[in-house]
């Protein structure tokens, strides 16, 4: 008891000193907590985000030889798809179709300043021009389940539905309509990929509504989200004048079931010899988010070199400040040790000391901590999306993209995170505190310690 009781005596007697020391602590644990909390909350935000497309891929064209449709679309073939949905352990699949296609009684969303820059031709040709995707199961389409588009009003299209389709929520504001009611659409007769010069025109009733803000700059009104169509599949058929036996769709994304290896999976359809694989590739749906797995990559970095940068700093400080603390005990010290009073209980009491003080220090760090690791998280998150941001801004333009969902979807981002503090961050933050004191103290103390009594008392630092 007679370590903990001068520890305390100490302790109280060296106010200053102690408080130097409740601060230092103070804010390796402050940053520890938050580095760890936000790390935690990026953790969650990847779970919740790709919870959906984790275990799915998607087959695409290889743009390296298949450059696909003369618009640049996907030419996968449905008979291929077929055989890959019965590859064991697929559990199921989405087909996309995209085509252009003209309103005929209702008005496009316009673009934020006009369409000034569109030439006449272009105006004349696709003034009244939608892109539909044709699907056989909105819920799983990318777009919907990576959170680009979000359903407001009615249900999603399945495989059984025909002459369907989902709108935008500004789509349907601007032309007063509502689920139940019917749109008129037709062939755009100028469409590349129109090939067959289909004009077929077909009624399609709106079942559901949904909502989606472009991320990027749109250069038609064609890009923009509103002026987007989600249909079935035999709408997009018709009218693309295909058939079940000729159509050819943008991809196919196939889902894998809980208790397969998707990488297995992907390897048995590698093995299919019917399809030709330098056109087509497989790709993990994760993949399809690069700049997402980005972000999210970049806050661990970023959290990963904080927590370690704050604790061998905050392990430098404190070593630094305790040597000189101690080494100004070093009487004190060979009295102690002139009263038989062990090194090791020296030591004892050194340690106790600073946990005493690491105990305030811990309290206060989990109160700071829940304000200070919000304000960590929003500064990291803005951080590593702007510099992305900027990245994606200079690819896009050298690449002449476009700003379309599909784009949008590519390019998203991490856009929030729910940062918290949970007891059991703070029993982390704890543990590497305690490491920090017992190696601190150790460093701080041991060139002391090794010396005798005598040569304390004299103050000789020769030996």
């Amino acid at each position: 008891m007679l370590p903990i009781k001068n520890a305390l005596a100490y302790v109280w007697r060296k106010k200053i000193k102690s408080l130097i020391i409740f601060f230092i602590l103070l804010a390796i644990s402050t940053l520890t907590l938050g580095s760890i909390a936000v790390k935690n909350a990026t953790d969650a935000a990847s779970k919740e985000t790709f919870k959906n497309i984790t275990s799915s891929f998607s087959m695409q064209i290889n743009r390296e030889v298949n450059p696909g449709t003369p618009r640049g679309a996907g030419n996968l073939k449905g008979e291929d798809i077929d055989t890959i949905s019965k590859v064991a352990g697929i559990s199921g699949y989405v087909k996309r179709m995209n085509i252009v296609a003209d309103l005929i009684d209702h008005q496009l969303v316009e673009m934020p300043d006009g369409d000034q820059q569109l030439s006449e031709d272009r105006k004349q040709k696709f003034g009244r021009a939608i892109m539909a995707t044709g699907i056989n199961d909105s819920s799983k389409d990318d777009k919907f389940t990576a959170g680009t588009f979000k359903l407001v009003e009615g249900r999603h299209i399945n495989k059984n539905d025909k002459n369907v389709a989902l709108i935008h929520k500004d789509f349907a504001e601007k032309n007063k309509l509502k689920v139940g009611d019917t749109i008129n659409i037709k062939s755009n007769t100028y469409d590349y990929d129109n090939v067959r010069k289909a004009n077929k025109t077909t009624k399609v009733t709106v079942i559901g509504i949904f909502d989606g803000k472009n991320k990027g700059g749109v250069s038609s009104p064609q890009e923009l989200y509103e002026n987007t169509f989600i249909t079935d599949l035999e709408t997009t058929k018709t009218l693309q004048g295909s058939t079940d036996k000729n159509a050819i769709y943008q991809d196919a994304t196939f889902f894998v079931n809980g208790s397969q290896d998707i990488d297995k999976v992907m390897a048995k359809v590698k093995e299919i010899s019917s399809i030709d694989w330098e056109a087509y590739t497989l790709v993990k749906s994760t993949s399809n988010f690069p700049a997402l797995q980005s972000s999210i990559n970049g806050i661990y970095g970023v959290t990963g070199n904080l927590l370690i940068g704050t604790l061998i700093f905050g392990a430098i400080v404190l070593t630094l400040v305790l040597f000189l603390w101690i080494n100004g005990r070093r009487k004190e010290m060979g009295i102690m040790l002139s009263m038989g009073i062990s090194k090791t209980k020296i030591f004892f009491q050194f340690i106790t000391e600073v946990l005493f003080v690491s105990i305030f220090s811990f309290i206060g760090a989990y109160f700071a901590g829940s304000a200070v690791s919000k304000v960590m998280g929003n500064s990291i998150l803005k951080q590593v999306t702007s510099g992305i941001a900027e990245k994606l801004a200079r690819e896009g333009k050298s690449a002449n993209l476009g700003g379309g969902a599909e784009v949008d979807g590519f390019n998203k981002t991490l856009t929030s995170l729910n940062v918290h503090v949970s007891p059991d961050d703070m029993t982390k933050v704890v543990i590497f505190g305690l490491a920090i004191i017992i190696v601190s103290v150790l460093i701080a103390s041991i060139t002391l310690l090794s010396k005798q009594p005598k040569d304390l008392l004299m103050g000789d630092n020769s030996k």
